[in-house]
């Protein structure tokens, strides 16, 4: 994510901050990507913390407008839940955005979300499934709790899980039925990831019977399941990567091998732009060993898991904004 500084004194300030040190309101722009002190607000500025500005002419801001369905706020912690959850979206969403995905120049379709807690007053946990289909994206927000989150990592012996990792998995569902109108893609998908037209609850069911190594041609074990599920984690570990090396170079960091004034988002390198993730990548897991934290990136970008990565980059960082 790149850095943020208040219009009013040029402090530095950060993407959620609804106000300044200096006491300045903030709001953030995603057509303008950055932050003004005046502006028509959000209607859920109160509500769940939303600093974006609302759609001229409307009430609600470009991601808020998204969420077909939230949780009910009185029950539980859901109000809180969803704040988190809900800046998780905005996070990602400004993300794509450098890709023009979503923005004022993108005459494509846009994802719907249901936003939906397991606690609904009913006495019970409800079960939710996270997924897409056809357009509609499924959030559980519970999982915006950390603790249920981690518990749930281990029990089912992930690497990573996060709120801005599940979006960006369910938002490459999306893309990918954006995508397939693009002439070229699904013959280069197919050639690389497999047919995506298996049976995917045949293939779940699979997977979670007999759950198969990645090897080195998968990111994650669950990519192993269906190309579609190969195709998603590919994406997420992408946006991944782009985003934690533009927020390394965002933050003035330099290191041996980056270019002065680099941005990742904007390389047309894929290979130039994994090395640098890379190397990114193994800088700060060892700051976060010498504070006996956890690797900050754990995965290994084989040949094959590079090929699938640059692939990805090649559609998703182009076609932003071609109505595909």
């Amino acid at each position: 994510m790149q850095s943020f500084t208040c219009p009013a004194c040029d402090s530095r300030v950060y993407f959620e901050n609804l106000f300044c040190a200096c006491g300045a309101a903030l709001f953030y722009d995603p057509e303008a990507r950055a932050m003004l002190n005046e502006a028509d607000p959000c209607a859920n500025r109160d509500a769940i913390q939303c600093n974006w500005v609302a759609i001229p002419g409307e009430t609600l801001c470009r991601s808020c407008c998204m969420s077909d369905v939230v949780p009910a706020l009185h029950i539980g912690d859901n109000q809180q839940l969803l704040e988190r959850a809900e800046r998780a979206k905005r996070w990602v969403l400004a993300n794509l955005s450098n890709w023009q995905w979503f923005t004022d120049a993108d005459g494509g379709m846009r994802p719907r979300f249901q936003m939906l807690s397991e606690n609904t007053g009913a006495g019970r946990a409800e079960q939710i499934m996270m997924g897409h289909d056809n357009g509609e994206i499924v959030i559980n927000v519970t999982e915006a709790d950390e603790l249920i989150r981690v518990k749930r990592q281990q029990e089912l012996g992930e690497q990573y899980r996060s709120m801005v990792g599940h979006f960006r998995h369910e938002l490459a569902h999306f893309l990918f039925d954006r995508l397939t109108a693009a002439p070229g893609f699904q013959d280069e998908f197919r050639a690389l990831f497999g047919d995506e037209s298996a049976d995917y609850a045949a293939a779940l069911q699979e997977h979670y019977n007999n759950p198969k190594d990645p090897g080195e041609d998968f990111i994650t074990a669950y990519a192993t399941s269906h190309p579609h599920e190969d195709w998603a984690e590919t994406v997420a570990h992408l946006l991944h990567m782009v985003d934690f090396t533009d927020s390394f170079v965002s933050a003035g960091l330099m290191m041996k091998g980056i270019p002065a004034n680099y941005q990742p988002y904007a390389e047309t390198d894929a290979d130039h732009l994994l090395t640098i993730a890379a190397e990114v990548a193994i800088a700060i897991n060892d700051i976060n060993r010498a504070l006996d934290n956890s690797d900050l990136y754990p995965f290994i970008l084989t040949p094959k898991i590079r090929e699938k990565i640059k692939f990805a980059h090649g559609w998703i960082s182009q076609h932003g904004a071609r109505g595909a």
